[in-house]
């Protein structure tokens, strides 16, 4: 075995703010593999275009579901189980002869689909991560208002939670991130407002990004994507 099967953490979108070395890692590869919807060029690989070097052979792994069935169901599990054990299977077989980066946007290690490959390759191929800025860090910087402060509790929690345990985790913490938003924002809103705190709340789409938006999600009508990013700042102890 000569190769290893290295993920190569993005960051928040902005191709500025990918770490130099997983810039190298990328525009030196001979094998590129990346995460998209069917149908999709995907948000990872439309990330570095133009980064690529021109014999460079694209692996595109497309989920062969998103959001059509429940994702707690047994049918959900089963097609997503089998997707990334085949895919685990073809690039540590790529890496048997030569290395193969694969993108994951923001950090690897944080909710990034790449931790699923990760535990069905130990054992069967080295494998390497390059750590990124993760794209909350981006969303939250991108409000201009700090989102800890001294002692603060931030919390991270996604918006496909049931709404009492959502509205439970946004009551009992000074600051906070929500992800995965999309069709949950009217559920997200009824839990901001019932724990009191919808008129804090901002909301980031394609944060970083082309097309950046920064708002009150109280001001929000309409949908929102699945990947806009909720924050609420913490109002810590200061000097």
């Amino acid at each position: 075995m000569t190769g290893r099967v290295i993920c190569a953490g993005l960051g928040p979108g902005d191709p500025d703010l990918m770490s130099v070395r997983s810039h190298r890692l990328i525009s030196g590869a001979r094998h590129i593999a990346y995460f998209r919807k069917a149908g999709r060029a995907g948000q990872a690989r439309a990330i570095v275009e133009g980064m690529l070097r021109e014999d460079a052979v694209e692996h595109a792994m497309e989920y062969p579901v998103t959001t059509e069935l429940p994702f707690d169901g047994p049918e959900y599990k089963a097609a997503l189980s089998s997707f990334y054990e085949q895919w685990a299977g073809r690039l540590a077989e790529i890496a048997r002869k030569d290395d193969v980066v694969v993108l994951c946007e923001g950090d690897p290690f944080f909710y990034g689909s790449f931790m699923h490959l990760h535990v069905r390759l130990e054992g069967l191929v080295p494998v390497e991560i390059v750590p990124g800025i993760t794209g909350m860090s981006g969303c939250w910087t991108a409000t201009g208002v700090p989102v800890t402060w001294g002692d603060d509790v931030l919390t991270v929690c996604m918006a496909t939670l049931p709404e009492d345990e959502l509205t439970r985790r946004i009551a009992g913490t000074d600051a906070l991130v929500v992800m995965k938003i999309g069709r949950n924002l009217p559920k997200l809103r009824r839990a901001l407002e019932a724990a009191g705190k919808l008129e804090e709340a901002w909301l980031v789409e394609r944060g970083t990004m082309a097309g950046e938006q920064v708002r009150m999600l109280a001001e929000i009508e309409g949908e929102v994507p699945y990947f806009a990013i909720c924050v609420i700042h913490g109002r810590g102890r200061r000097p």
